[in-house]
């Protein structure tokens, strides 16, 4: 049990000595704890299985836990006296350890341990964080998992204020929508082409389309419309490993235009100010999945006064314009709920990621892909057992997700991924890592409530503000997440349902009613340079 080369206990001796008080006792153990509002409940210690954290080699940057998962936030590992001090759990009986600053949740048999590990480790090698102290902030979660303090993880608590309001909101009969009939090789029959496009995470252009095709909101008189709908599908015409080709999508997109002013006259009246496009693209607009080639195309010159509706969101970048609407990307909400674990399944995973850290194909040098933040993360935390990271994609990548407290959603080549969808449909934490990111639905979704946004400067001290959040401000976060119409928002579900990113999307265009009389062209007026643009956009298509 000791390892002599340190001079103490190691970690996973000192967790074996730690879980000890979850074994079945010789007599029945009971903890008092106080609750906010509530009598302190007791609760006999069940049995618990064994854990080991010793983190795997190869890609896969965590250690392979095996015990009860913990159902809260892990305390801090460097403050323990974080468990008395949180006014969500204090210890009815006040017996601290002298040393540790712990509660008696500890047998002093485990508590002195610890100390003695943790002195030896402190002392080899100069480590400012001892591997022991991430063994104690596992052992502590699993002692409350052990106790009565979970009751409240699984409640659910409505976002209070003009954003639950407007979450809540019902777009039928506040705008009238118009369909073009556009030939179908602009939608239809990409599809019957290559089905991928109904399944990747650009998909929303399509099943918008399906959506409105049926929606109460949509008008066959164009004369009584409020809004104009372009059905094309740009991010369909894929290559051979499933990614849109950027050099085709805006020459389709322009096509449409050309068919839609050729063929009727309300694009003319104001050239698309009333019009909304779906642009899931990487960054929108500017087609294009690298940054620096977006960036250069910029927004296709003929949407530049109309509403574009995408994923992509940035402050103060060329390929996120005024008045855009920011949406979720697609996610495929029936694989999503076949994958669902029962809702008292404890989180036994403080940090899940599942994705690249390097893209070495596209950005061989390193350091441009994800501006460095996944490489941060990998090289920071790969040995580090309080993070479950890997290039790995498990087939129980979703069920991980729902046994994680949080999940890493750092940006790619776009800020964006479908990982922040995944997060709050399955109740996980987001830690959002993407500089002046602009997120989904921004006046419905309390993004600052929900999740947790890291510079990507300070990836890496991630480990430390993530043990630093009180435990209340966790356990608020999940009751937000844990709301249904939180989670609906986030989807595009067919059929449709209420509430959902469809109705998000309409009621995102009927805030924008009336339009100003300004858009409004007189006859002949041209306000778009429809030559304007790299000329490979100007071939036709």
């Amino acid at each position: 049990m000791r390892d002599s080369s340190r001079g103490a206990f190691d970690a996973d001796t000192v967790l074996d000595l730690l879980v000890r008080p979850c074994a079945p006792p010789a007599s029945t153990v009971r903890y008092s704890f106080r609750f906010e509002g509530g009598e302190p409940p007791t609760k006999p210690v069940p049995p618990t299985a064994s854990a080991s954290l010793t983190p795997r080699a190869g890609e896969r940057g965590r250690g392979s836990h095996h015990h009860p998962p913990p159902p809260l936030a892990l305390l801090s590992p460097y403050a323990p006296p974080l468990l008395s001090d949180s006014p969500l759990l204090a210890n009815e009986q006040q017996q601290i350890h002298p040393q540790l600053g712990l509660s008696p949740l500890l047998s002093a048999p485990a508590a002195e341990s610890f100390q003695e590990a943790r002195e030896g480790e402190v002392a080899a090698a100069g480590m400012g964080k001892p591997r022991v102290a991430l063994a104690l902030a596992a052992a502590l979660a699993l002692l409350l998992s052990c106790s009565d303090v979970v009751v409240r993880a699984q409640d659910t608590e409505r976002i209070e204020g003009s954003a639950g309001d407007v979450l809540e909101d019902d777009p039928v009969g506040r705008l009238k929508v118009y369909i073009y009939e556009l030939p179908t090789k602009y939608n239809k029959k990409m599809v019957a082409k290559d089905s991928r496009c109904l399944s990747h995470m650009f998909a929303a252009e399509i099943f918008m389309h399906r959506f409105l095709l049926s929606s109460a909101t949509r008008t066959m008189n164009p004369e009584e419309a409020d809004w104009f709908y372009t059905p094309v599908y740009t991010t369909c015409d894929l290559t051979p490993w499933g990614h849109p080709l950027p050099f085709k999508s805006p020459r389709i997109m322009r096509s449409a235009v050309q068919f839609i002013s050729s063929h009727w006259p309300y694009w003319n009246r104001t050239e698309g100010a009333d019009h909304f496009f779906v642009v899931p693209h990487d960054f929108g607009a500017c087609f294009h999945y690298q940054e620096e080639k977006a960036i250069e195309r910029g927004i296709l010159p003929l949407l530049r006064r109309a509403t574009l509706v995408q994923t992509f969101g940035q402050k103060d970048h060329v390929c996120l314009k005024e008045g855009s609407i920011n949406i979720p990307p697609y996610a495929p909400p029936q694989k999503m709920k076949t994958h669902l674990v029962p809702p008292e399944t404890p989180r036994s995973i403080f940090v899940y990621f599942r994705g690249l850290f390097y893209d070495t194909a596209n950005d061989p040098e390193g350091g441009y892909y994800a501006r460095g933040a996944r490489a941060s993360v990998w090289e920071n935390f790969k040995n580090n057992p309080l993070f479950d990271i890997s290039t790995d994609h498990p087939p129980t990548y979703y069920e991980d997700m729902q046994r994680a407290i949080f999940c890493l959603c750092p940006l790619g080549w776009a800020p964006w991924s479908p990982r922040l969808v995944e997060a709050v449909v399955f109740g996980c934490i987001p830690v959002i890592i993407a500089d002046d990111i602009v997120l989904p639905f921004a006046d419905a979704i309390p993004w600052d409530e929900i999740g947790v946004f890291i510079a990507e400067d300070d990836v890496p001290k991630l480990d430390t503000i993530l043990t630093s959040i009180p435990m209340e401000v966790i356990l608020r976060k999940q009751r937000l997440l844990a709301n249904p119409s939180m989670k609906q928002a986030m989807l595009f579900p067919q059929p449709a349902q209420p509430g959902d990113a469809f109705h998000q999307i309409l009621n995102g265009l009927a805030r924008k009613l009336p339009h100003d009389k300004g858009v409004y062209l007189t006859p002949g007026q041209k306000a778009l340079n429809w030559t304007q643009g790299p000329k490979g956009d100007l071939k036709p298509w």
